[in-house]
């Protein structure tokens, strides 16, 4: 048997504070604090990742490069009770479609390889991202570690949403979802087909600088909410399921006989760029994408400069985008929650942040679309970075993007 310890804990971004594997909700930093919640883990490696298992689902081909797995296996569960847990909680998680994009390719003038996520469980990456906070809980369960069920929270009106109240209805898990008031009604409608209780969030006098609905997510789970988030700082173990793509685009890119050369992921929240490269790695250049109506990354870039230390800044690196706005709604966060370790993977790759403007942000949707792909504007912004910086690339090289998603309506 291949080893399986190859998550060792989480260390503290911020602060350096490091986290057991072996400990029951690794959620956050023990030193954050309400006063101070700039605080974020991350991954530890403890060893060589195993080799990929022969399998359609990406928790069971990678499951034993996870940190849930290692959590479980650390407290005593056997490797073939990890697979029939993830086998029956990941149920419907599945390999998506790589290929090259003859229309897209023509477009841009070099080879553009398209990784197309709008088919995965609530048709984008994000039950990726919230499996694992899944599977963690449900292995304390098994291993008696849980013996109640504390609702799950998230702030979200799109994507994470979406997933969130997919995967908890899936598990009879109840779920509070915190919006804000301009949520479109009918987006709110399919939350309740799914048993999700949501709760717009005006905002209140008294009430700091940032989004609402953020502030009553942590007001929750202050009061023992489980945060079942897709931003780093809220549940470190979203960024752990979010590897998946990366691995499997890595592995999909390689079995094409494909060397990419740059990929470009669109950035709200932060997460899903982060996973995606810690998972393909420094190898593949990272380019981060955000619309220029909310590109706080992009201005958090500016700042940090040639920092050696960013992280020990965070106030004066990362500050909330005022009026975000654009027709990618589903990155519109007006903090980049995850900008350590976006910042951390573009340094090591050799990327940047690309802002497209809104036009870009509206051809590409129409691009991608006319390519047959049924993807949101949302879920192309990625290829907007890539025409942004169309004349940059070389007609040899090749490039991916993904798209994640779906087009609803």
């Amino acid at each position: 048997m291949t080893a399986e310890r190859t998550v060792a804990g989480f260390r503290c971004a911020v602060c350096a504070a490091t986290v057991d594997i072996a400990s029951l909700a690794p959620w956050q930093c023990p030193n954050r604090t309400a006063a101070d919640p700039y605080h974020v883990l991350h991954l530890l490696p403890g060893g060589d990742h195993p080799v990929a298992v022969d399998d359609p689902n990406p928790f069971v081909r990678y499951g034993p490069r996870l940190a849930w797995w290692a959590f479980a296996r650390a407290r005593g569960m056997s490797h073939d009770d990890c697979v029939a847990l993830t086998r029956e909680v990941a149920a419907g998680f599945l390999t998506t479609p790589f290929g090259r994009s003859p229309e897209l390719s023509d477009e841009v003038g070099t080879s553009v390889w398209v990784k197309d996520e709008t088919g995965q469980v609530a048709g984008s990456q994000k039950g990726r991202h919230l499996m694992s906070i899944l599977l963690h809980l449900r292995a304390a369960e098994e291993l008696g570690l849980l013996t109640e069920r504390p609702p799950l929270a998230i702030a979200s009106c799109g994507n994470a949403a979406m997933a969130a109240a997919t995967l908890a209805h899936r598990n009879g898990w109840p779920i509070d979802v915190y919006v804000p008031t301009w949520m479109d009604p009918a987006f709110g409608r399919l939350l309740d087909e799914f048993g999700a209780r949501t709760h717009p969030c005006e905002r209140r006098d008294d009430d700091p600088p940032g989004d609402p609905a953020m502030l009553r997510f942590r007001e929750a789970v202050a009061g023992g909410a489980i945060p079942f988030s897709v931003q780093g700082p809220e549940n470190a173990l979203c960024l752990d399921g979010g590897r998946t793509l990366g691995w499997e685009l890595g592995d999909q890119a390689a079995a094409a006989g494909v060397e990419l050369d740059r990929l470009f992921v669109q950035v709200g929240g932060g997460a899903f760029a982060a996973s995606v490269g810690a998972g393909v790695g420094a190898e593949v250049r990272l380019d981060t994408v955000q619309a220029e109506g909310c590109a706080p990354l992009a201005a958090a870039w500016a700042r940090a400069g040639e920092m050696d230390e960013p992280a020990s800044r965070w106030h004066d690196v990362m500050q909330p985008w005022p009026d975000p706005h654009s027709a990618a709604d589903g990155i519109l966060d007006d903090e980049t929650y995850d900008w350590i370790a976006d910042m951390h993977a573009m340094r090591a790759s050799g990327g940047r942040p690309v802002v497209a403007t809104e036009t870009e942000i509206v051809q590409a949707h129409e691009l991608a679309t006319a390519a047959g792909y049924r993807v949101s504007a949302t879920g192309s912004a990625g290829l907007a970075g890539l025409l942004h910086v169309s004349d940059e690339i070389a007609p040899g090289d090749d490039v991916a993007v993904i798209l994640s998603g779906l087009a609803r309506g």
